[in-house]
């Protein structure tokens, strides 16, 4: 208990710093009481993930965005936060906070903070024998860490990427160093991505190739990271080799029909799927005023296993109920299904039609209800189309879909107009919108000089 405390405090400091980083620069506790000093201490700080890591994911913003859900009128005027309410009608950069503080701009760097404390402090620390093991792991944790918190950041403050203006876009500063005085400006987009992308790398060199417990990072989750992240910016070779190698460790799918759906939530926490287990929670997606898409639930045929382990159907509301964290909480990890379907995009935009399919119908199968019939064909346009929209299917309400469609939206075939409504009101997203990149808030403008990104 007593070590814990110690973490504990470290941790309460850590987190008040962008609020008042001149007076926690110069407060001087006793450093017995709060410093860690150990690979055990420091291994304690990344498993306090009540506080710190694997909760509250910074990519909350882009979920109420992007369209898959709708209030009532009533949950509406209740919800709690003017951001969020922001982010659910596309509102415009000058009342999108009203002077609140972006909650997932500032859990991030708070987060990245701690990483690089903690980086900084096992740099002091020379481990000897069966201690070294215990190093690389917390060593390349906490790289994993920070690279999730730049691709959360880089998803929702940055446009999408495309390498030929990525160059000149403007990206998110990268702090990469412990010292909150330091004012870093905003990197470029493709440093950033270099930057996050040059973490995971690392880590994965690091990491074991499983973990002890499903809360912490693992070579499995630095591949399948990048292999989303590759998918992203569309180089699709890394996106099939990283999924490759993290399926190569794992490949393991839930058979559906196994599930009881009737259950309050049929797929239990750290399920034979999840790689890394994350969640986000912003209120406005409970309660009876929040309703999954009509559209959205009306793709699921009857005998899609899907229809009834992910959803509540009760007369005209349809709730979420299939998140991977065994809960009421949105999961925002990384786990075997979505690999399946990296790897089968990056097939068929690289023309292995037969490949493509696999994945695809090794998925489908455990998903259906009765005999499943591959779906079998050599039509390379139909192959995309199908494995698409399986994504927005099976990886709904994971944080997945903005990223989504971000890149999609640039294809005209898959171009998705979001709309919504609200006391009479109409609002819509149109494809490659300015607002498919969030503002950040005054406060970090004051602050830190970072530039506003037009939108």
């Amino acid at each position: 208990m007593k070590y814990t405390y110690r973490i504990l405090l470290i941790v309460g400091l850590i987190i008040t710093w962008s609020s008042c980083k001149d007076k926690w620069l110069d407060a001087k506790p006793d450093a017995a009481l709060v410093v860690p000093n150990s690979v055990k201490d420091y291994q304690s700080l990344l498993d306090n993930t009540a506080q710190v890591f694997n909760t509250n994911n910074s990519s909350g913003l882009s979920e109420v965005s992007s369209g898959d859900f709708y209030l009532t009128d009533a949950a509406f005027a209740a919800a709690y936060g003017t951001q969020e309410k922001s982010a659910y009608i596309w509102a415009p950069t000058n009342t999108f906070y009203n002077n609140e503080t972006s909650v997932d701009w500032n859990n991030a760097y708070k987060r990245i903070l701690t990483t690089n404390v903690i980086m900084d402090g096992m740099e002091k620390i020379k481990p000897q024998g069966e201690d070294v093991s215990d190093w690389n792991n917390v060593k390349g944790s906490a790289l994993f860490y920070r690279a999730f918190e730049f691709y959360c950041l880089s998803q929702q403050f940055c446009r999408h990427y495309i390498a030929a203006t990525a160059s000149t876009e403007p990206g998110v500063p990268l702090r990469l160093e412990y010292n909150v005085n330091l004012t870093i400006p905003r990197s470029t987009l493709q440093q950033t991505y270099d930057q996050l992308i040059d973490d995971l790398k690392k880590s994965s060199a690091l990491l074991t190739s499983a973990p002890l417990v499903k809360t912490r990072p693992s070579k499995q989750a630095a591949f399948a990271l990048l292999s989303r992240v590759y998918l992203i910016m569309e180089r699709y070779d890394e996106a099939k080799l990283y999924a490759d190698s993290a399926l190569h460790i794992q490949s393991q799918l839930i058979n559906y029909s196994s599930l009881n759906a009737a259950a309050a939530y049929p797929l239990v926490k750290f399920n034979a799927e999840t790689i890394f287990f994350s969640t986000f929670n912003y209120g406005i997606f409970y309660g009876t005023g929040s309703m999954v898409d009509q559209e959205l639930y009306a793709s699921y045929g009857d005998n899609d296993y899907r229809k009834t382990v992910f959803y509540t159907s009760a007369g005209n509301r349809v709730s979420y109920k299939g998140s991977y964290s065994g809960s009421r909480l949105l999961f925002a990890g990384l786990a075997t299904d979505e690999l399946y379907l990296i790897r089968a995009e990056a097939n068929v935009r690289k023309g292995a039609l037969q490949a493509a399919l696999k994945d695809l119908n090794n998925l489908l199968i455990n998903r259906w209800r009765g005999t499943y019939s591959p779906l079998s064909t050599n039509n390379a346009d139909q192959i995309l189309s199908t494995i698409l929209t399986e994504r927005r299917k099976e990886l709904v309400f994971r944080t997945i879909r903005w990223s989504d469609l971000r890149r999609l939206n640039r294809d005209t075939r898959f171009a998705v107009t979001l709309k919504r409504t609200v006391n009479g009101q109409n609002y819509q997203l149109l494809p490659n919108d300015s607002r498919y990149v969030f503002p950040i808030d005054n406060k970090e403008i004051s602050l830190n000089g970072t530039t506003q990104i037009d939108r």
